[in-house]
């Protein structure tokens, strides 16, 4: 700021009484900024060629004239002179090829893009902080390039080995056909053996289906993946077929909470609560010959007045009790799909202002930003991770490759 000073103690006196206006001003102060944009672009030409303008070389390359281009800053648009030359390598760096618009914009764009907002909010929103005039279909484009990351990152090879996957669905309303109607993203996130939380990929289809499950799953195996040991998901028909079709290996757990979430769904509020704590005897029991025998004392004083619930534990006890053949820790991490379940809140809370997307790209690069964000806290070591390593080390000794 002092040194600022000192050039404005060095301009005469009567320097801005030519102004006579505040337009008159701003009009010079931009003839100034674009001047010295052009005199910076012509000192980066001199470095490039190793000579002076007005000055002769005995190189090949020489100057050529000048083009016209528009950039965008803080201030407005102005058109620039860029300086060329014959052998076209000269490349700017104060304004590099194929850029008009300054990247820090450029990130606030992507950035409010990510929260959730419309490209008119978000043209609206940069034109009031920053001054500068984009339009709707500006910040498509700038949006747009966020499906090359998707892709990119969709296709990324993968690690041999997953100690848990979990799978997941988030629908949203989605225009096709001149029709709103739902459509699922499918999320699968695994555990990794350096003890991290990864998403593996996404996946947008009509509805959920096993059969959509099995394609997401066959992806991951063309990316890498060999071997997972524990899967985890909900009761959807078909899903855990198709989970051991891809990886016959893996031991599938259907998720606990949405068990305990169905039964008690048709148990009125006078029994729920007595209800809920006998299933509890279940889950907790120390083993699955206790939790089978807590189930014989469920099915004894319920099963007459809720057989569905009855019927339903026993369709489906193979895929409800494999948690129990594991140590606390492991269980807690296996027994619900919380942990996806808690990236799936956050991603809603990044998509909640979309009450509806234009189409499937739309949604895919709001849930990807809604990810990444997410991704930077979501990914850190899982706690107890040394105890967890140790355990999966014990009872995968061949499987599970931990690296330490």
């Amino acid at each position: 700021m002092k040194e600022k000073n000192e050039l404005l103690k060095g301009l005469p006196t009567d320097f801005f009484k030519q102004f006579k206006s505040g337009d008159d001003f701003t009009g010079f102060m931009d003839a100034l900024f674009k001047r010295g944009v052009e005199e910076l672009l012509s000192g980066e030409l001199d470095a490039h060629l190793g000579y002076d303008k007005h000055t002769t070389s005995s190189g090949s390359n020489k100057r050529n004239g000048y083009k016209s281009k528009t950039i965008k800053t803080t201030k407005g648009s102005y058109i620039i002179d860029v300086p060329r030359d014959r052998e076209s390598s000269f490349e700017p760096r104060l304004i590099p090829k194929r850029k008009r618009m300054i990247d820090h914009i450029e990130d606030v764009v992507v950035s409010f893009y990510a929260k959730g907002m419309s490209t008119e909010d978000i043209s609206t929103q940069i034109n009031e902080l920053y001054g500068v005039g984009i339009s709707s279909s500006t910040v498509s484009n700038i949006t747009e390039r966020v499906l090359v990351d998707v892709a990119l990152w969709q296709q990324r090879p993968l690690d041999g080995t997953y100690l848990v996957v979990w799978l997941d669905g988030i629908v949203f309303k989605v225009r096709q056909d001149n029709k709103i109607i739902n459509k699922c993203v499918y999320i699968i996130a695994g555990l990794n053996t350096m003890g991290k939380k990864e998403v593996l990929g996404l996946w947008i289809n009509e509805q959920e289906s096993a059969t959509f499950w099995m394609k997401a799953l066959t992806d991951l195996r063309a990316r890498g993946v060999q071997d997972i040991l524990i899967a985890c998901s909900d009761n959807l028909k078909g899903l855990t077929q198709a989970i051991q079709a891809i990886f016959p290996e893996t031991v599938t757990q259907l998720c606990i909470v949405h068990q305990i979430r169905n039964s008690l769904k048709k148990v009125p509020y006078k029994n729920r609560r007595e209800v809920a704590a006998d299933l509890k005897n279940i889950y907790e029991a120390s083993n699955e010959e206790a939790a089978s025998q807590a189930f014989f004392g469920f099915e004894l004083k319920w099963g007459k007045t809720y057989p569905y619930i009855c019927t339903s534990w026993k369709n489906n006890w193979a895929n409800l009790v494999p948690f129990l053949q594991y140590p606390m820790e492991i269980r807690k991490l296996i027994y619900t799909t919380n942990m996806i379940e808690n990236l799936n809140r956050n991603v809603r809370k990044f998509t909640k202002n979309k009450t509806m997307f234009p189409d499937d790209d739309a949604v895919m690069k709001a849930v990807y930003l809604a990810i990444q964000h997410a991704s930077k806290v979501w990914t850190k070591e899982i706690m107890n991770w040394a105890s967890i390593a140790s355990q999966f080390l014990i009872i995968y000794p061949e499987r599970s490759k931990i690296i330490f």
